[in-house]
């Protein structure tokens, strides 16, 4: 019986700050990605000392690196809930690989149509709109939408050659009643495609949705491994979204011969390791339990949101605090850029949040409550290379590692941040990126880190 909070690799680890002490970093950006499980490091080092091709050797660590990589695959399956069902499991980068391969073996027309959200982060979104025509479901200014909106698009002409939607916001946590909305698609003869991303380390994953795709990197195995699901028949016809070695039986000068499903899908050699990690992950989630994972998930994600919706200046993002969410929080501090708040509790406090606008542009506008013009304006302004005013919020996101001191941690240091008048040292903005940098005196750790162009917030 393994018992929540459980601890990630490199937890407690000491980050310097600038008042010259070493704290415990306290990492509360889960939903970007997550430290691995230490049963999964176990797994993953277990495994190395049979690493080898698979599906391309005779030779004994071949066998076992093939054997290894399968049941990975068939634990992917189980995992999406469709054991007994003719589906595949691919594997691939991540949910973002996932959903570009989906879209290209759809093979969309222009003219068709993709039913989809404002709600969604950008991997659920530019693949659609680059193959097809997209139709949004608008949100409410709490940035949820209902069954009936969604009733309501599907009803429209042309009926939607796929419905694609999340299973959680990565900005809100809000969890859409994705079998609900599943089922009206499917009774309009709508497939449903999901991304998974969000939801797959905190809750099942919708088990009706024709299509799923999701990443390690969110769920503890943070080795490069994401998955896609769907009908074996999907992929049995026409030519594959990567083309090369292994995805053929047959390759003349003017002939090629795919190989069958999923080989067919995953050309090249695979990320053996990331497919073993994802395994070790799976089988802990689940030693864990479901029931537990969601009660912990809701406690801290309950104190999480209260906890800062408490502290005067700050504005908390999305639906009510009555309303189930994941645990993950986004707000803004008044009189205070995002970036500057996010560079404030990390050189300060030791304490890793993200900042920005979170690869979902459009749903985090219509949170922050930002006109067409004055988007409009600040799309002109990073164009010319300036990205000081660039909107954006800060997001806390918690995971099975987080305890209530952790949230405590956070919510004392917001609140001091908050009601400072000047921050303790001197911060610098880089307008290029946008995000703030405490004066080198103060943080000499940070020379070597700053390199030209990178960035915390764009996205």
């Amino acid at each position: 019986m393994i018992k929540l909070p459980v601890p990630l690799v490199g937890d407690g680890t000491l980050a310097p700050c600038t008042d010259g002490q070493r704290r415990p970093y306290l990492g509360l950006d889960a939903a970007a990605s997550t430290g691995a499980l230490e049963s999964v490091l176990r797994r993953v080092e277990e495994f190395l000392p049979c690493y080898s091709s698979v599906h391309r050797g005779a030779g004994y660590k071949s066998q076992m690196a093939t054997e290894a990589y399968e049941k990975a695959r068939a634990a992917a399956v189980s995992f999406a809930g469709r054991d007994g069902r003719d589906d595949v499991a691919i594997i691939c980068r991540n949910t973002t690989e996932a959903i570009n391969h989906l879209a290209y073996r759809l093979r969309l027309e222009p003219d068709d149509t993709v039913l989809t959200t404002v709600v969604e982060h950008h991997a659920n979104l530019l693949p659609w709109s680059r193959a097809a025509r997209c139709r949004y479901i608008e949100c409410r200014r709490d940035g949820t939408f209902t069954t009936d909106d969604v009733a309501a698009e599907l009803d429209r002409s042309p009926r939607p050659r796929l419905l694609a939607i999340t299973a959680a916001s990565n900005i809100t946590g809000w969890v859409p009643p994705i079998d609900e909305i599943g089922e009206i698609a499917h009774d309009r003869g709508v497939p449903v495609a999901v991304d998974g991303a969000q939801l797959a380390p905190h809750r099942l994953l919708p088990h009706e949705a024709d299509f799923v795709a999701w990443s390690g990197h969110k769920m503890y195995a943070p080795f490069g491994a994401g998955v896609l699901i769907g009908p074996r028949e999907s992929f049995t016809e026409g030519d594959p979204f990567l083309v090369g070695g292994g995805a053929v039986d047959l390759v003349g000068l003017d002939e090629v011969v795919w190989t069958a499903p999923p080989d067919r899908e995953e050309a090249g050699s695979p990320n053996v390791v990331g497919a073993v990690a994802l395994h070790g992950a799976i089988d802990t989630l689940g030693e864990i339990g479901w029931p537990a994972i969601t009660a912990h998930d809701r406690h801290v994600g309950r104190l999480l949101r209260e906890g800062l919706a408490a502290i005067a200046g700050v504005r908390l993002l999305g639906p009510d605090l009555s309303t189930d969410t994941l645990p993950v929080a986004t707000f803004t501090v008044e009189g205070m850029p995002h970036a500057l708040v996010a560079a404030r509790l990390s050189a300060e406090e030791a304490i890793g949040v993200r900042h920005g606008c979170f690869c979902a542009h459009p749903y985090l506008m219509r949170l922050l409550g930002l006109g067409d013009d004055e988007v409009s304006q600040f799309r002109d302004e990073v164009r010319r290379g300036d990205r000081r005013r660039a909107p954006g919020a800060v997001r806390a996101s918690a995971g099975i590692n987080t305890t209530e001191a952790d949230i405590t941690r956070l919510i004392e240091a917001v609140t001091r941040i908050a009601a400072d008048g000047e921050p303790p040292v001197a911060y610098f903005q880089d307008p290029r990126t946008g995000d703030f940098f405490p004066d080198p005196e103060h943080a000499p750790w940070l020379i070597d880190s700053r390199f030209p162009g990178s960035s915390c917030s764009p996205g």
